[in-house]
């Protein structure tokens, strides 16, 4: 499972050839959720919420980036590194 990201000991990944709708995984210590990229949402799982703010911002500042990987996921291509929440 590629990370395409990781900032404030938050990773997030994508499996290549997952299910639909769009998303990616997160997880934080012991806790793992599923983000939706479109519109941005919480799929499922959970993690607490200050977590969830700053991903839901960083997922909404690279919706584009994220589908673009999401595309590369379902052809079995290497994903993109997406910048950090700063």
């Amino acid at each position: 499972m590629p990370q395409i990201s990781r900032f404030q000991g938050i990773t997030l990944t994508m499996y290549y050839d997952d299910h639909i709708p769009p998303h990616f995984h997160v997880r934080y210590n012991s806790q793992k959720a599923l983000i939706r990229i479109s519109p941005v949402s919480l799929l499922a799982g959970e993690i607490p919420l200050k977590v969830k703010k700053l991903v839901v911002e960083w997922a909404n500042l690279h919706q584009a980036e994220l589908l673009e990987n999401w595309e590369l996921a379902t052809k079995n291509k290497p994903l993109k590194i997406i910048e950090p929440l700063e």
